[in-house]
């Protein structure tokens, strides 16, 4: 779960979540963040095995790792976000300290529209 949610933070930079499982993952990701600022290649194969995901890990070393290259550690903000509707569970939203705005939902913005451009050359065709 929480290499999926790892996995999850990189690539998006911002997620929510509960407060429990927050601050589970903020010494999770945080190790990650310090092994991206190595860069090594054992460094990058512990990435990759600790998250399950190469585009996590390559984001993490292209743009998270150097964007933190001159900080020693606290990476990562944790801010209380309420609480859910249908338990009452204490909310989240943990993020990166300096984050990239525009990365919340790029991919998601990437994905659909690589599929309207593939459905559009299908009704072409």
């Amino acid at each position: 779960m929480f290499a999926n949610m790892a996995a999850s933070l990189i690539e998006h930079e911002q997620i929510v979540t509960t407060l429990e499982k927050a601050k589970e993952l903020r010494p999770i990701v945080e190790k990650l963040v310090t092994l991206g600022k190595r860069g090594d290649l054992h460094a990058r194969r512990q990435v990759i095995s600790s998250t399950r995901s190469e585009a996590a890990a390559k984001r993490l070393f292209e743009t998270v790792a150097p964007r933190y290259a001159a900080r020693n550690g606290g990476y990562l903000r944790i801010m209380k976000a309420g609480f859910r509707y249908g338990d009452n569970a204490a909310l989240a939203v943990i993020e990166f300290v300096d984050r990239d705005v525009s990365a919340k939902g790029a991919a998601d913005r990437a994905r659909t529209e690589a599929e309207a451009a593939a459905a559009k050359e299908a009704e072409a065709a």
